[in-house]
Order: C-alpha cells, then sequence, then structure tokens
C-alpha cells in the first residue's frame, strides 16, 4: 500500500500528477461543481483509493449510482475505450475491480437499517430536524431534562410522543421550575412528528442503535470497508438527511479517542449536497460544525463536503477544507460571477493560467485541484485530467445488490428492530397504577358515605321522644361517644375540598418520579 491517492494528472496540456497523502486527508476536503461536470466520479476514485489503502469510507448516494463500487468495471462498458485513453494519457494502469461495500438506508429497503434513539440524536439537532421556533425548541429543550430527572429513557417517536403528553398535562408545575411551557407549543411539536412520521422518519428512532464500529471495518484482504447509505428517496426530505448525517458525524467526534496526526485516517465522511445543512442553519448549528470539522482531524476522521458551489460552505468551515477539487462553474449572473470569483480566490494562484477564467473551461472529467504538501500547505492550483474508476460506473442490479445485503454480516445485527420498556411503556404503568389508586379512593368515599346514611338513619331511630327528660337526652348524647364526631368529619370531609384533594393527590402519583 501506497502513502498516497492519486487522482489524476496531465500530458501536456495538464500539470503535474496529483496525488493525495494519506496523512494529510484528516485535514478534510472539498469537491465542487456544476451537475454533470464529473463530482461523483470524482467521489468515487476517492472512495477507491482510502479502501485500497484500508481506510474505511462512509458516503451518501443521492443519485443511485454509487452502489456500482461494489461491482469491478468492464471492458465491454461503453465508456471503456475513453477510460483507456484517459488512463495512457495520465500514466496509470487502468486495472477493473470491485470493492468491500456495506449497504445502508435509514428507510430500511435498499440497505441495512440504521436507527439512532431519540436520546441520541438531542434536542438540538431534533428541533432541526421540526424545524422548532426558539421558544417550541426551548420545550423541547424542558422535555428532555424533565426525561432525565424521571428516568424516562427516550428511544423511539412514541417515547416522545407519550413525554410531551406529560409535560402538557404537567405544564403549570414546569413552568414555576423552568419558565413558561405552554401548551401551544407541546401541540406544535407534536404535529410536527406526526410530519416527521408522515415522511417515513418514525424508522430513524429505535433500537438497535447504529454501533460506529461497525462503519469503521476492514474487509478480509485488508481494505476498508465502503458503507453506503441510500439517499435518493431519503433527499424528498432534505431536512431528515442531512440532520441524520450531521448527527453521525457529531456521534463520531463525541465517541471517537483522540489520534494525534495518524499515517492515514480512521475513517472518511464524505457529506454530499452539503447546501443542505447549512441553508437556513441556525448560527449555534453552523458554530457547531465548524467546531467538529476543526477538532475531528485529532480523532483520525477526515470529513469532504461535496456541493455545486463552494459559496454552499460557511467561511469559517470552508477554511478548513485543506484538498480540494474544483470541477466546473457555470457563471450565467453577477452572483454566479461573484462566487466564481470567491471561489478562485480560495486557491493558491497558478502563473500558468488564470483560476477563474480555468474554472469555467475545465470540461466532464476534468477538474482544477488543490492539495496538501508534506507540511500541510496548500499547493498551487492545476488542471487535472481525473482518472477513470476501477469500479462499475452506474448502478448494479437490484438482484446482486439483494445478495450482497443478504451475505453481510450487519444483516442478523440491524434486521429486526427492538422495543424494550422505556418512556411510553413506563408512563403507562404509572397511568395505570394511578388509576388503581383513584378507584381505591373513590371505594374509600362510598363506604363513608354508607356509614354516614347508617349513622344517620341510627341517629333518628334513637331522638328523644316527647315527654322523656332532658337529662337522659343529655345522657345519650354523651354515649354517643367521640367516634361519633369523628366519623361526621371524616365523612364531611371527604365529601368536600379535602377529599378531593386527597383524590387528587393520588391521581399525582401518575406524575411523580421513578
Amino acid at each position: 500500500m501506497t502513502d498516497n491517492i492519486f487522482l489524476g494528472g496531465g500530458g501536456a496540456d495538464y500539470g503535474t500528477p496529483q496525488v493525495m497523502l494519506l496523512d494529510k486527508a484528516n485535514r478534510h476536503g472539498l469537491i465542487a461543481g456544476a451537475t454533470g461536470t464529473g463530482k461523483t466520479v470524482t467521489l468515487q476514485i476517492m472512495a477507491e483509493g482510502f479502501s485500497s489503502a484500508g481506510v474505511p469510507v462512509f458516503l451518501s448516494d443521492v443519485k443511485g449510482d454509487l452502489s456500482g463500487l461494489a461491482a469491478a468495471g468492464s471492458p465491454d462498458f461503453k465508456l471503456h475505450d475513453a477510460f483507456a485513453k484517459r488512463a495512457a494519457t495520465i500514466g496509470l494502469d487502468l486495472q477493473y475491480s470491485a470493492f468491500p461495500v456495506t449497504f445502508w438506508d435509514l428507510l430500511g429497503k435498499q440497505g441495512h437499517p440504521v436507527r439512532a434513539t431519540v436520546a441520541e440524536m438531542g434536542p438540538l439537532l431534533l428541533a432541526r430536524l421540526l424545524e422548532l421556533t426558539d421558544v417550541q425548541e426551548g420545550v423541547l429543550n424542558v422535555a428532555f431534562r424533565v426525561a432525565d430527572e424521571e428516568g424516562l429513557p427516550l428511544l423511539d417517536l412514541k417515547d416522545l410522543q407519550a413525554l410531551l403528553v406529560w409535560v402538557g398535562q404537567n405544564a403549570k408545575a414546569l413552568s414555576l421550575r423552568y419558565g413558561n411551557v405552554a401548551s401551544s407549543s407541546v401541540g406544535a411539536i407534536q404535529r410536527q412528528l406526526l410530519v416527521l412520521e408522515n415522511q417515513g422518519g418514525a424508522a430513524l428512532f429505535g433500537e438497535p442503535a447504529l454501533d460506529l464500529a461497525d462503519m469503521m471495518t476492514l474487509a478480509p484482504d485488508g481494505r476498508g470497508q465502503i458503507n453506503i447509505l441510500a439517499a435518493d428517496q431519503l433527499m424528498g426530505s432534505p431536512k431528515l438527511y442531512s440532520t441524520f448525517l450531521l448527527w453521525l458525524l457529531s456521534e463520531l467526534f463525541e465517541v471517537l479517542p483522540e489520534v494525534g496526526n495518524p499515517d492515514k485516517p480512521k475513517l472518511v465522511f464524505f457529506f454530499d449536497e452539503a447546501h443542505l445543512l447549512f441553508d437556513g442553519a441556525p448560527k449555534v448549528l453552523v458554530d457547531k460544525v465548524e467546531q467538529v470539522a476543526r477538532l475531528i482531524r485529532s480523532k483520525g476522521v477526515g470529513v469532504f463536503f461535496i456541493t455545486q458551489n463552494p459559496a454552499d460552505v460557511p467561511d469559517d468551515v470552508l477554511g478548513q477544507l485543506g484538498n480540494r477539487v474544483q470541477h466546473a462553474l457555470r457563471a450565467f449572473t453577477a452572483r454566479d460571477r461573484q462566487d466564481l470569483r470567491k471561489a478562485a480566490e480560495t486557491y493558491r494562484d497558478n502563473p500558468a493560467f488564470d483560476t477563474a477564467e480555468a474554472i469555467q473551461q475545465v470540461g466532464t472529467g476534468e477538474a482544477l485541484t488543490s492539495m496538501l504538501d508534506a507540511k500541510g500547505a496548500p499547493l498551487m492550483v492545476e488542471r487535472t485530467l481525473i482518472r477513470p474508476p476501477s469500479s462499475q460506473l452506474g448502478p448494479i442490479d437490484l438482484p446482486v445488490r439483494a445478495v450482497l445485503m443478504a451475505n453481510s454480516p450487519m444483516a442478523g445485527k440491524y434486521g429486526t428492530a427492538i422495543d424494550r420498556e422505556s418512556a411510553f411503556e413506563m408512563l403507562a404503568k404509572r397511568a395505570d397504577a394511578a388509576a388503581v389508586e383513584a378507584a381505591k379512593a373513590e371505594a374509600v368515599a362510598a363506604e363513608a358515605a354508607a356509614q354516614e346514611r347508617e349513622f344517620n338513619r341510627a341517629r333518628r331511630y334513637d331522638a328523644p321522644q316527647a315527654g322523656r327528660s332532658t337529662s337522659r337526652r343529655r345522657g345519650s348524647a354523651q354515649d354517643e361517644g367521640f367516634g361519633g364526631a369523628v366519623a361526621q368529619v371524616v365523612i364531611k370531609e371527604l365529601k368536600g375540598t379535602t377529599g378531593r384533594r386527597i383524590v387528587r393527590g393520588i391521581l399525582g402519583g401518575l406524575f411523580r418520579g421513578r
């Protein structure tokens, strides 16, 4: 295995051969360019290179084309002659081969199911996923805080829905402790959860949750496993897509240990359609992404953002992306020309050509590239002819995909969902217990009422008759004793406000702690 990945090169019309140093791949990167200019092929050859170097890869297949990584290319392919000519031009000995691939799918159709618990997702990412206002996000934070204090595990959506019912019923008490918890905000969150369910988002939440170690494995031959997330249907719910990828990135950041500057990454993460992550994102979320991009490289993870225009990525994040491949950009409007100039300014100038002009002139399969040198400094931008892929260009057949999934070691681990006791079941048990206590309280009140009726009948029967001495009546009243007076007080209290407080106290047991 070499210490670099060969990306492409040149001949007379191109610059020096371009390689990405493996020990600089955790300095992140960018693949940019307009639709149809070759970004997918660049992503494919990078994934092949990392896998061959023993580096696991995670990428999302937004067009359905990248499943071809699991099959070898073929001389019978219609573009074989063009690929062979390009390989000869750049001095590449083109050998076709398949790569070890694991398929994943949030919807559980084209790959192994991917799940996360509601607690793992957290209120910040959930608020983005549900498109909540700041006030509604505050209520969601209160719900998560209550779940922690009450020992209520939040695993799937029904757990969160049950908890929100609890919060709504106890809004007044919670408001005194945490600030205003409006029932209208609770209702708004519940409606957004319903929308998420209708989009298929409920499949994301639950157990068994994804074990990140399963995405960082090596094939028996030592090559890195390529994890492909089926995203062609998922792109119909762009918030769900981008939030899941951001969650996965943040989990890697939280879980992986520090490794310093490794000889090669432990994992390379490709974030396709990166503009979906930043469109309309609050500043706190953008700051979080910038922080993760800055610090996760010390944990051996390289992150590559893929988008049409570098302007889609905030400057603070763009500054963290050291390895860059820029395919063609089109400039039809004044805004396009401004973005193009901005993109050109992010590269180290090459005196051989004007970068802004070259970005518009490169053809399909060509790009401007700038990699990091051995000291971590960006090299001059070069015009590069991107190497052809070794794997199949385009998707594999569905039967082939089904066989690969069936033979995957992940099939038995994630295929069946698990529904263990969590917030939903625990709150249901509390409700049942409260109902039993309430029934007991009603029985006590009914018995007391019966005793009162019997006592009144007895008192009417023993009432003094005409002509009887008053001393007899006084003695009879005294003979009733203290117990009769207490019984009257108890009956009165059970029928009055104190009795209602007792019943409310028993029902309130539903909402007490563990």
